[in-house]
């Protein structure tokens, strides 16, 4: 077959034009993965900084607060107010599945005072087994224990914004005096503990007497601003939040059915709300990486269906001069992969640098806490994905190229 000057002009002129076309098909796969790879990674991190929010809190724990009542009662008018007392306590800590019970009792706009230093701060009362609710992570010292309960020592935990503030970086605080409204309490231990969720606020911010010592201290009586409690494993809070309630209200004259008096906070819920969330989130991420990377690889396949029309005639040429369906196969299956794995591989590496510019954006100079970044084995699968698609986007033009006969490629021109 005479190849003139006329046919080879189309065949540059199809050539330059699915180039263009080619790099806007390229793009939407780019855009594609690029989308797959911050949406996962974006998630990641979203996922680290919901569980830093709850980070230290036993996930099965309930609190018990009291509140005003809404309805009359064996002579007792609405609207009334009553207090926890540590006979509550025990009352939660009967309760079949409940694990452990402990009062929880606070003061504001208190100020601790050490070598010329102030900080304002809460005064917590709290027992031993209160870290089995939160969990106290000792930079130095210790935690209270049995022994300051029993004899009510005037001893302290202070928190890490405490300790900044009154001692120098560095310095062991254990075994100084510090002052909180004229009273001098020996420190025993720093909590560097800094969760988002707190109970009658942030333990960062606090200075932990033993419970009894600060009954004695403030006069507090028997009161109790609130009972914290975990389950027992197989047990979840909704399960005796009923028992825990009708025991309560039965001891401080409260109308069983009355629903504000006994206000109880289900932190376990909380917890599977923010599961369902995060499950929800990266479900999300998927569908809608996915989603615009199936759009890019439809993109691809349309553009190579347009090329195997525009380059009938070049197609034709080649079969007229020996060409196998096999080797128009393999030119049309290897545009298609090489251009959907191009961009693809451009759109994790640009990915992956965005990612890493937000995680240093995020995270303190110098350490990481929240990782915003994908893991090697899904970035691998996701290579391989590219190839697959690439080959199902070249399948369709591929066999329309093997079909194209060179008489018809004649008969075109």
């Amino acid at each position: 077959m005479k190849i003139d000057r006329d046919t080879l002009e189309e065949i540059l002129v199809t050539i330059t034009r699915n180039k263009t076309r080619s790099l806007l098909t390229a793009f939407g796969v780019f855009w594609g993965i690029f989308m797959l790879i911050a949406l996962i990674g974006g998630g990641q991190g979203m996922q680290q900084e919901l569980q830093h929010e709850f980070e230290g809190f036993a996930t099965n724990s309930g609190f018990l607060i009291s509140n005003s009542t809404s309805m009359p009662y064996k002579g007792f008018k609405k609207g009334r107010w009553w207090d926890v007392d540590v006979d509550d306590v025990e009352r939660v800590r009967q309760v079949p599945g409940v694990e452990v019970a402990t009062p929880s009792t606070a003061m504001w706009g208190k100020t601790a005072s050490y070598g010329g230093n102030k900080y304002e701060c809460s005064v917590k009362g709290l027992y031993p087994e209160y870290e089995r609710i939160e969990h106290q992570e000792m930079a130095y010292g210790r935690f209270i224990n049995d022994v300051d309960i029993r004899e009510a020592r005037k001893v302290c935990v202070i928190g890490k914004r405490v300790y900044e503030s009154l001692f120098k970086p560095g310095e062991d605080p254990c075994g100084q005096y510090v002052q909180v409204d004229s009273v001098y309490y020996r420190v025993v231990g720093m909590c560097a503990s800094e969760g988002n969720v707190n109970i009658q606020g942030q333990a960062s911010e606090a200075v932990t007497l033993p419970y009894t010592t600060m009954k004695n201290v403030y006069n507090l009586g028997d009161k109790v601003q609130v009972v914290c409690f975990t389950m027992k494993p197989g047990y979840k809070v909704k399960d005796v939040q009923p028992e825990v309630e009708r025991r309560v209200k039965a001891a401080h004259y409260i109308h069983p059915d009355d629903p504000q008096a006994v206000m109880l906070l289900n932190l376990e819920a909380m917890f599977s709300m923010m599961d369902n969330l995060l499950t929800g989130t990266r479900l999300l991420a998927w569908l809608v990486g996915l989603g615009t990377l199936l759009a890019g690889a439809i993109g691809v396949s349309n553009i190579m269906m347009v090329t195997v029309k525009e380059r009938t005639v070049e197609i034709g040429i080649r079969r007229a001069i020996g060409a196998r369906p096999r080797d128009i196969l393999q030119q049309i299956m290897s545009e298609s992969i090489v251009l959907t794995t191009v961009a693809g591989l451009a759109g994790i590496s640009f990915g992956v640098f965005v990612l890493n510019v937000l995680e240093t954006a995020v995270n303190p100079p110098g350490v990481v806490e929240t990782h915003y970044q994908v893991s090697f084995g899904l970035a691998i699968g996701t290579c391989l994905l590219l190839v697959a698609l690439g080959v199902l986007a070249g399948l369709a033009p591929a066999y329309r190229a093997m079909a194209i006969k060179p008489i018809d490629a004649i008969r075109d021109e």
